[in-house]
């Protein structure tokens, strides 16, 4: 099957047209469709810039990075030391493999399996078209972990893992066994999608992308069972550790931008959406060039590193030119290191660190 599955069609307003012309226009939208897959793209040559930022972190940054590329058609996971070297890949299907996440000694990669050749991140929302599957970073031991679900994460225990199966949060064991529902998406979230569900380490909050009927990001409190919205923007994430949380801001050069903000002990934090570029205080980093449009934020676990990818152009998470960065937080976001070089779809980097 290919990418006509995932989408959704509606032709009524092509009734009252000439029946010929009502089936120009859907076979001409069906074959537009059909083509939007990921492009496998070529290697390409870093600027004398980029190459000299590379050159470097040059094996000062010990550790690993693993991430999402269509490099070799659909999506495969892909691992590379952390400061871009030695590039090797990790799966190998015809199906779509995106969201990887390092366990918390780094010896295992938990992903999100298409069921079939090519399905859109959109559809994410649709637990029946994906599985969890987990993977040694090795390359061994590759396995179906949890059938039915997405955004799966690991606990810092390495003995639980956190996953969404379309409007509800479910917890289950490292095995994928003793599954049991943590959020209610009709009870707690307004009915909305709940996308890439991430536990505090001290297991008192969630913080939540909401999609379908909501579109906001937010904390959950899971104590007081009380939802607090920041606004819009996505995929809301956390500084390991800690209560100050990361999100992508719809502001910026790019027209995005990662902020950083605290999260008070109840969960109520304030909504970010009406931050402009200038906002300082909360702004993490805004990429100082053409390629800003950001997405994908992940800190390591020691909270001085951020990995994310950027565009320079375009916004769909599955088909455009994404590159993966590294940056030392704190320090001028024009020192941020551009890791791959690839005109093929790079995204949602995780990093894992050697202590």
């Amino acid at each position: 099957m290919n990418s006509v599955q995932g989408r959704r069609f509606c032709f009524s307003s092509l009734v009252s047209r000439p029946a010929t012309v009502a089936l120009t226009l859907a076979l001409s939208f069906l074959l537009t469709v059909t083509s939007a897959q990921p492009a496998k793209g070529k290697p390409v040559e870093p600027d004398k810039k980029e190459a000299a930022l590379l050159a470097g972190i040059h094996g000062k940054i010990k550790g690993h990075i693993a991430w999402s590329t269509s490099r070799n058609g659909n999506h495969d996971i892909y691992l590379m030391k952390a400061d871009g070297t030695e590039p090797m890949r990790l799966t190998k299907t015809n199906k779509t493999d995106w969201y990887p996440r390092f366990s918390p000694d780094g010896k295992k990669v938990l992903f999100t399996r298409s069921k079939i050749d090519w399905t859109i991140e959109t559809d994410a929302g649709e637990p029946e078209r994906w599985d969890t599957w987990i993977i040694g970073v090795d390359g061994q031991g590759e396995k179906l972990l949890i059938p039915n679900s997405t955004w799966a994460t690991w606990r810092p225990d390495g003995e639980h893992i956190v996953f969404s199966r379309g409007k509800d949060v479910f917890e289950c064991a490292s095995d994928g066994t003793g599954e049991k529902e943590i959020v209610n998406g009709d009870k707690d979230l307004k009915g909305g999608i709940a996308q890439q569900p991430n536990m505090s380490d001290d297991g008192k909050f969630l913080a939540i992308t909401l999609r379908g009927k909501e579109r906001e990001t937010g904390i959950f409190n899971l104590e007081t069972r009380k939802w607090f919205t920041s606004g819009l923007g996505c995929q809301i994430n956390w500084f390991p550790g800690t209560h100050k949380a990361i999100r992508i801001n719809e502001t910026g050069i790019g027209f995005t931008q990662v902020f950083a903000f605290d999260v008070n002990t109840d969960g109520t934090h304030d909504k970010l959406s009406g931050h402009k570029i200038g906002d300082k205080d909360i702004r993490l980093i805004d990429l100082p060039s053409r390629r800003s449009h950001e997405y994908f934020p992940k800190v390591s676990q020691d909270g001085k590193y951020l990995v994310w990818a950027a565009t320079d152009r375009g916004h769909d998470h599955d088909l455009v030119d994404y590159e993966i960065f590294i940056w030392k937080i704190g320090s001028p976001a024009k020192e941020a290191v551009r890791l791959t070089f690839h005109s093929g779809n790079d995204r949602w980097p995780d990093i894992h660190l050697e202590e």
